[in-house]
């Protein structure tokens, strides 16, 4: 039925018309997404209190075009790359389920991705659901889900813990993984001004050695990478006791 439509459209008005008019539809509708999202992210962040989670189509729909900072993208992607097709990946403190879904899922057999925050897990099921995804309400530094996973994400989270904190779930980390498993995740770097990038942090990392030096007594390789942007200095990492990205014997390098 669209085929004929369009063949019809096409006749009467020719393709460059046709075109030219719906990319003015979606123009129009990239813009009024970019201002709701606009409007909803400066409403949410400079209204006390200040919100535990990010809503990241904000990133897509408006602060990517404005900032032109890859952040959202860099994340979902270094996050992916450890993955193996099929795995079995556990994902910590997932917030609005954005990377989950858009990322993750796409190369996971199944995916448990859990946070905290009751209304942060009921946006992720109604925006970011898909069928090898479930997610769930659990505090981590109580509990974690049991199983045998193959990855475990633990993004943007682990400044939130003191060290007594991070020290249990990184114990539960390591029981849960399999024998090659990877931990993902990443980290901002807290500026020498001593102000704090988020008001729930609980510790900061002041450098990749600093957020190396936490791993190393827990796992046999531990490799961290930095991004720098104006406003934000990253911190990436993957922790293993076997091959990890980009290593001489990673399975999906070669190198000269």
């Amino acid at each position: 039925m669209i085929t004929l439509v369009s063949r019809f459209l096409t006749k009467i008005f020719g393709k460059s018309a046709i075109v030219k008019f719906l990319k003015m539809i979606s123009w129009t509708t990239r813009k009024l997404a970019s201002g709701a999202h606009s409007v909803q992210m400066k409403y949410e962040w400079g209204t006390p209190p200040q919100p535990e989670w990010y809503d990241h189509y904000s990133d897509q729909f408006y602060q990517f075009k404005t900032t032109q900072n890859p952040l959202w993208v860099e994340r979902g992607v270094f996050g992916l790359l450890p993955m193996k097709q099929g795995a079995n990946v556990l994902e910590l403190c997932c917030g609005d389920g954005y990377n989950t879904y858009h990322f993750y899922s796409i190369r996971a057999d199944k995916i448990i991705a859990v946070d905290y925050d009751k209304e942060c897990v009921a946006h992720a099921k109604k925006y970011n659901q898909a069928k090898n995804i479930v997610f769930e309400l659990c505090d981590i530094r109580y509990q974690i889900p049991q199983g045998s996973f193959d990855n475990i994400v633990w993004d943007a989270a682990i400044a939130l813990f003191t060290e007594e904190e991070s020290t249990i779930i990184i114990k539960n980390i390591k029981d849960r993984l399999t024998p090659n498993g990877v931990l993902t995740g990443y980290s901002l770097v807290e500026p020498m001004t001593g102000k704090q990038t988020s008001v729930h942090n609980e510790r900061v990392f002041r450098s990749k050695e600093d957020l190396k030096r936490f791993f190393e007594p827990y796992f046999k390789h531990v490799k961290v990478f930095e991004t720098i942007y104006p406003s934000r200095h990253n911190l990436y990492f993957y922790a293993s006791d076997d091959v990890l990205p980009f290593d001489p014997e990673w399975q999906y390098l070669t190198q000269k």
